[in-house]
């Protein structure tokens, strides 16, 4: 079976014994969350979180982009969270490139510029984390009352570390 096919017999499975409809909209722990996409950092689990506790953000690196800055302004201003993790990951893969070398190579592969493209590759984990916390505490569109944290997840242990 593919992986499309698999997908889509999980669902069926999924959808009969479905019983998550009666969940409001609003995040019930009034919680957002920036992460990193990287499939072994499983988000609800390792935060004791279940289905409609938290707005989850998800992409390369954890990064609070413009469209995730987005979404955590609609997420408090529309729904009422009130508390932001960011969480990164140790062995991420954000630490393995820069920017100009992942632009230079597409360039090579597609004979396209993808110089404007910007990536957000870092190579301090904990700083990388520092400057997602403060792009949200800065934002002059969520109040400042909002509680926000910075985490480190260790993909060999599943715990997380503040970062302060």
């Amino acid at each position: 079976m593919s992986v499309y096919e698999d997908a889509l017999a999980a669902n069926a499975n999924y959808a009969q014994q479905f019983n998550l409809g009666h969940l409001p909209i609003p995040p019930a722990r009034r919680l957002g969350i920036v992460a990193c996409m990287d499939a072994r950092l499983t988000v609800e689990p390792s935060l004791g979180l279940n289905a409609g506790d938290a707005h989850i953000i998800r992409n390369a690196g954890g990064i609070v982009t413009d469209d995730a800055l987005r979404s955590l302004i609609i997420s408090h201003k529309l729904l009422g969270t009130n508390a932001y993790f960011v969480i990164n990951h140790t062995d991420c893969g954000m630490l393995t490139f820069t920017d100009n070398e992942l632009q230079a190579r597409l360039k090579d592969e597609t004979g396209v510029d993808a110089s404007g493209i910007k990536f957000h590759s870092f190579k301090d984990l904990e700083e990388n984390v520092r400057a997602q916390v403060k792009r949200i505490k800065d934002s002059p569109f969520l109040s400042k009352d909002i509680s926000v944290y910075g985490f480190i997840y260790d993909v060999r242990t599943g715990k997380i570390s503040e970062v302060k």
